[in-house]
């Protein structure tokens, strides 16, 4: 019963980090999705200087710990260059330029497996760019690149953890505080279990998702 007792008395506390969790890992999607597509885009461009910067950023990104680029967004920037972030905002920006990253490889290779024909079958068509890539690819490309997407957002939802090292109030930061105050592995245990609630979540309506596009096989 004291368990019971005890873990009713920390909930609130894990909840409230778990709302920052799911803050933070909803409006990096929103900016990180789009912007992965249209990096990818602009991998796959043929204007050279775009595919030169577009391929440093992403070779930036992805060669660099996500860790580290929080780190340098909230410490760093403020000495180099004068720009300083709240925490929150700091987190978003960095998980933002990281997983555009990641999105944009997948998405150029998403868009580099669409057979080049329908692009002329587009032109013959007389359907501009745009629309070309909005009716035709885009359909396309979200079914090629869905399972590597939702291996991402999995990544996602236990990466937001390191949003703790600036001092965000997030999941982990809870239930580490309750942990050291208790002396006690049973908030680190819970945030487990919110952490694998939270996946379990994603993988479902991930599946969802891929079904529904399941016709374009």
């Amino acid at each position: 019963m004291l368990s019971v007792h005890y873990v009713s008395e920390i909930l609130p506390s894990l909840l409230a980090g778990m709302m920052m969790t799911l803050k933070i890992f909803f409006w990096t999607l929103v900016g990180a999705l789009p912007l992965g597509m249209l990096f990818g885009l602009g991998l796959v461009s043929k204007i050279k200087p775009i595919k030169y910067v577009l391929n440093f950023y992403v070779w930036l990104m992805r060669g660099t710990p996500l860790l580290l680029q929080l780190i340098f967004v909230f410490y760093g920037l403020p000495i180099v260059s004068k720009l300083v972030f709240q925490r929150y905002d700091a987190a978003l920006f960095a998980f933002i330029l990281n997983y555009a990253a990641y999105f944009a490889e997948i998405f150029r290779g998403g868009l580099q497996s669409v057979d080049r024909g329908q692009y002329e079958a587009a032109k013959v068509l007389r359907l501009s760019y745009w629309q070309t890539i909005r009716k035709i690819v885009v359909p396309q490309v979200a079914k090629i690149v869905l399972p590597s997407i939702g291996n991402e957002v999995i990544n996602l939802v236990k990466d937001s953890s390191l949003v703790y090292v600036i001092g965000i109030g997030d999941l982990l930061r809870a239930g580490n505080v309750a942990s050291s105050r208790d002396v006690t592995l049973i908030p680190l245990v819970l945030v487990g279990v919110i952490y694998l609630l939270l996946t379990a979540a994603c993988t479902y309506l991930l599946r969802k998702v891929e079904k529904h596009y399941a016709y374009w096989r």
